[in-house]
């Protein structure tokens, strides 16, 4: 990697700088109306403001949808300075994010380290573009937390592989267009007879069902597979290798949910809305003392998190690729957005328990709806129970029976 000095970094810096200048959409300035401008790309990609799309393709032509992948697969090419000066640029005109894909947070790092060079060209272009958008194939029912315990089975049928089985809690399943998905293809071994996959979601046999929340909204589905027929040269890795690829890839995923804080709370600060609806006293501080204290503490403990996070984002670059630690903090991540969506909650009072009317403003049912949402976060990305486990055996180093 090339050691920029100052002054090449300065000229980057006013080159990213002009760049974003002229290439911003000035409707992009407004916040997100709601999901439908969310850039999750696609084949079905249709949002209300054409703008999102127009952000999406300046973007994804200069590869800084996903700015250090190398520059033959559609990436930016830029090294970790750069990159840092892009974020920092991005971070200044509060530009919001030109795409949101599974495909740049979890599957393209996979696909660099293990996929062959036909793979590469054909998959990962898409995903800067922002093409197709992927979903994730993992848990099943009985195999969420014991994830090596899953029993979709994969059968070679000579040319072809046939896929029958079902997956549960597939994020967005009902709106990708294709699936990474972890298949059996030997029953006789658990960790070694798993194989990871790759296949389009309008194949014959695929079905998505939405699981509802209470939240009201329903990310996750139930995905049946139906003698799905899949072409040999969509697995990835070895046949029977697809635990490694996985675990590989939950730390990906792990790094981008702690990395991304789960996000929540309503667009409400916690701090204003205690002001608002608690009062304050004769020095203007929130009245309540005691939640005073807890959103104190809670708030060093978010900037304290952030710091963390840039260190061990820092050390998985130097390391290429993210470590077990990930797991301690994509647990720390899950409880301080459970914290924060029940703080909001309780700084509203009686505001923060409307679900509907118009005696509620928007982002006022968004924060309770926020707060619900929250409760999965220490399910999704691997159970809290299971984050822990890892800490202790792959972080501490300590024995099942200690």
């Amino acid at each position: 990697m090339a050691d920029f000095g100052a002054t090449d970094l300065e000229a980057f810096r006013a080159e990213v700088r002009d760049w974003l200048a002229a290439n911003y959409p000035p409707s992009l300035h407004q916040p997100m109306d709601d999901e439908s401008e969310a850039p999750w790309g696609g084949r079905n990609f249709k949002p209300a403001n054409p703008d999102v799309q127009l952000w999406l393709d300046r973007m994804a032509e200069k590869g800084w949808t996903a700015p250090m992948w190398p520059k033959e697969y559609g990436g930016g090419g830029l090294t970790r300075e750069q990159n840092k000066v892009l974020e920092s640029e991005l971070r200044r005109i509060k530009a919001r994010p030109a795409l949101m894909s599974f495909g740049v947070w979890m599957l393209g790092p996979v696909l660099m380290e293990y996929a062959t060079e036909e793979q590469k060209q054909r998959f990962l272009p898409d995903i800067v573009k922002g093409k197709i958008r992927w979903c994730q194939g993992y848990s099943e029912p009985g195999a969420g937390s014991d994830l090596a315990g899953l029993q979709t089975r994969c059968e070679d049928k000579g040319d072809h592989f046939l896929i029958n089985g079902q997956k549960v809690w597939t994020s967005y399943a009902n709106h990708a267009d294709w699936i990474f998905c972890l298949v059996r293809t030997d029953t006789t071994k658990k960790h070694e007879g798993i194989s990871f996959v790759l296949f389009d979601m309008t194949s014959p046999g695929v079905e998505t069902r939405p699981i509802k929340l209470i939240s009201g909204s329903s990310p996750f589905c139930e995905t049946f597979f139906t003698d799905v027929k899949v072409p040999k040269d969509q697995l990835v890795g070895k046949l029977n290798g697809g635990w490694e690829i996985a675990k590989r890839l939950l730390q990906y995923e792990r790094q981008n949910i702690s990395a991304g804080g789960f996000g929540g709370g309503g667009g409400i600060d916690v701090v204003d809305a205690a002001k608002e609806h608690v009062g304050v006293d004769d020095k203007g501080r929130i009245a309540d003392a005691d939640l005073r204290a807890r959103i104190a503490a809670h708030k060093m403990d978010s900037a304290a998190f952030t710091l963390t996070v840039r260190r061990a984002e820092a050390e998985a670059k130097a390391s290429k690729g993210p470590s077990a630690a990930t797991s301690i903090i994509k647990y720390a991540a899950a409880k301080l957005n459970q914290e924060r969506t029940e703080l909001t909650v309780e700084a509203l009072g009686l505001q923060g328990l409307g679900w509907e009317g118009d005696s509620f403003k928007p982002d006022e049912v968004a924060a309770l709806r926020s707060m619900l949402r929250a409760k999965a976060n220490s399910v999704e990305g691997g159970t809290s129970e299971i984050n822990l486990n890892v800490v202790a055996k792959r972080v501490l180093g300590l024995l099942d029976h200690q």
